[in-house]
Formats: C-alpha cells, structure tokens, sequence
C-alpha cells in the first residue's frame, strides 16, 4: 500500500498527535484510494519552529527523511512556512504540498478576506513574505499573533481563550471573514474555535492533505517529468 507522508519537521511528537487525529477525517477518502496516511515527526528538528532559521535548518534533515520513503505517494510538509517546499518539489515527481500555501489557496474558496492566527510576533514577517509571493495580499485581512510558542499550544483551556480572542479581532476590527490557524500544532482546536466565531477556520494540515490526495487521485504533478499513470515515478 502507498502512503501519503505527512511530515512534521520540529521534534514534538505531541504536535504530531494532534495532527494525526486532525487527519481522521480524511482517512476513508485515503482507504478508497488504497492508501494510507502517515504522520512522521522530524527528530533532528527543534521542539518548535518558530524563526526563520529554525525553519531554514529542518530543510537538510527533512530532504533526507523524505528520501527515505520509498513507498510514498505524495509528501505533506505540517509547518506553516513550508520550508523545504520547493527544494523537495524539485527531487521528486509525487505531488508535495505545503500547509501554509494550502490553507491560503482553500481559504480564497470560502470567504473574502482571510485572517491567519501566529503563534508569535515574530512569525508575521515570515507569513507576509509567503503572502506577498503568493500575489494575494489583496485578499489578506491580518495576521495576528497568541504570543505563545508551540509548547505552550498544549495547554487547551488558555490555548483556545486566546485563539478566540484573537480570532475575534480578525473578525471583528480587521474584516475577515474566514481564518487560518497558523501553526500545524493548533490542529486540534479547529472546529471549537469555528463554533465559537462563526467563521469558516481552515487547520492548514486538514487543507494540504486534501489537497494531495486529490492530486493523487487525479494523477497531477507540479514536475513537467511526470508521467501520467506513474504514480510512484521519482
């Protein structure tokens, strides 16, 4: 049986938990398909990526983790920054998708203006380059931040207090009408914090998942090598 590979390049198997159960959902879709979904943690990653160099120094060690994978169908890459996305589009044929790039392209198919809830101030200026790259800074209401780091994301009760109040800002002073969660270890709190809104809220690994799958069935690759019908051609 292929997998759909879904890798998480900081070091916390707690963040890859929560992915994992983010993914239930999608897994009949999979099982149609004769596949499986696999969540895999990147040990030589930090706890968290949370700056720009922690996100540049995953890439080596996920490249190589990726490479590993012989049976994969496709690659998820679970951290809102995507790094690595385009070195390891460049290594292989199988569809590759990044959470940060997913969650933007499905939130423009459910509102007008998106909002993205960080972790960290310092998160933002990642995000807006990503954005501004993307050419869809015309459809971007703000970006806001918890001020919290992936570790403390565990602590549900003071976790979803500040999503919704920050969500709530998004909504209500910067016009969004559907928000992103901006870390693949806010996972778990997607439909809590779309009940508390009433807004659409994408969970970016929900979105990029979907998204490879469809690729997958639909046999499309982003590599002009691709052959049609190949679905395991490197």
């Amino acid at each position: 049986m292929s997998t759909l590979y879904v890798m998480n390049p900081n070091s916390s198997q707690t963040v890859t938990d929560g992915i994992d159960a983010a993914l239930d959902p999608l897994r009949p879709m999979a099982d149609g398909m004769g596949l499986r979904i696999a969540c895999l943690t990147l040990s030589e990653g930090p706890p968290g990526i949370e700056s720009q160099a922690q996100a540049d120094l995953v890439i080596p060690p996920l490249l190589s983790l990726a490479d590993t994978r012989h049976d994969a169908a496709g690659f998820v890459i679970a951290c809102f920054g995507d790094p690595g996305l385009h070195a390891l589009r460049d290594r292989t044929t199988k569809p590759v998708l990044g959470i940060q790039e997913a969650a933007v392209a499905s939130a423009l198919t459910l509102g007008q203006r998106f909002g993205v809830i960080a972790i960290l101030p310092a998160s933002i200026p990642r995000h807006l380059r990503a954005f501004g790259a993307m050419g869809v800074m015309d459809r971007f209401a703000g970006d806001r931040a918890l001020g919290l780091g992936v570790a403390a994301l565990a602590d549900e009760t003071t976790t979803l207090d500040r999503m919704t109040e920050v969500g709530t800002q998004l909504r209500d002073r910067d016009g969004a009408d559907v928000l992103i969660l901006g870390c693949a270890g806010m996972a778990r709190y997607r439909l809590a914090l779309e009940t508390a809104l009433g807004l659409p809220v994408i969970d970016p690994c929900q979105a990029a998942t979907a998204t490879a799958l469809g690729r997958i069935a639909l046999d499309q690759s982003h590599n002009p090598d691709h052959q049609p019908g190949d679905h395991h051609a490197r």
